[in-house]
């Protein structure tokens, strides 16, 4: 027999009244889709020769041949100079942009592989000649600590497999790039996202879902992309 709870989830799905039906999750029906995109890129970025170290790029985020360029433009955004408290994401081609936030002063906190550890946090002060080592994931492990508690940061730097002109990124499967940034705007309110691609992840469109994380800025070894916000115009952050 049909109970009365099913019956008004069938009426919500658009099913006949009386007549099971079957919920369907959203995310189920792009995950193909994405999964399509994220195998075109890697296939397009190692048939280009502009994929680095670590290989193979296949389940990875792909760390690009002028990565360091991008990082270096990302050093000349307003949002970057007066920030005092940078988020990254752990992955190699944002390795340089970590670098670059404790050379600048400013203080790092980096999300742990898989968040299996948190966040790492990290005081440009305590790694005053060893910037590099500390950006890598062993050297945020032995010179960072871990981020009881955080402080607001004023840029969120995030990494992709692709990314389109509307903002919306897709990362290599796992869904901790979307929970970094829900964490974070959660806790914090709305920051400005940042990645770094190589203009080979530059897309049409991403599939997406609701809860998929958007980027404001998007950077290329030599161009900077500001996203629209519904209304059409770029936004300014504080």
């Amino acid at each position: 027999m049909t109970s009365p709870a099913q019956i008004k989830m069938s009426r919500r799905a658009g099913c006949p009244p009386y007549q099971r039906c079957q919920m369907v999750n959203p995310e189920d029906d792009i995950a193909p889709e994405k999964e399509r995109l994220r195998n075109e890129i890697w296939t397009l970025l190692e048939q280009r020769n502009v994929v680095i170290f670590p290989l193979p790029v296949r389940g990875r985020i792909p760390n690009f041949i002028g990565s360091d360029e991008a990082a270096g433009l990302v050093r000349t955004l307003p949002e970057w100079k007066r920030a005092r408290v940078i988020f990254a994401n752990p992955d190699s081609p944002q390795k340089k942009i970590r670098e670059f936030a404790l050379k600048d002063g400013k203080i790092l906190i980096m999300a742990s592989p898989r968040l299996k550890h948190g966040f790492l946090q990290i005081d440009p002060q305590d790694v005053k000649g060893k910037e590099e080592a500390a950006s890598s994931i062993k050297g945020a492990f032995k010179y960072g600590k871990p981020a009881k508690d955080m402080p607001r940061p004023d840029v969120i730097i995030t990494s992709c497999v692709a990314v389109d002109h509307s903002g919306w990124r897709l990362g290599k499967g796992g869904g901790y790039g979307d929970i970094e940034v829900k964490k974070i705007k959660d806790e914090f309110g709305e920051i400005p996202v940042v990645t770094t691609v190589h203009s080979l992840q530059l897309v049409e469109s991403v599939p997406h879902a609701k809860h998929d994380a958007r980027v404001d800025v998007i950077v290329t070894p030599d161009r900077i992309y500001r996203i629209p916000d519904a209304t059409g115009i770029s936004v300014d952050f504080p």
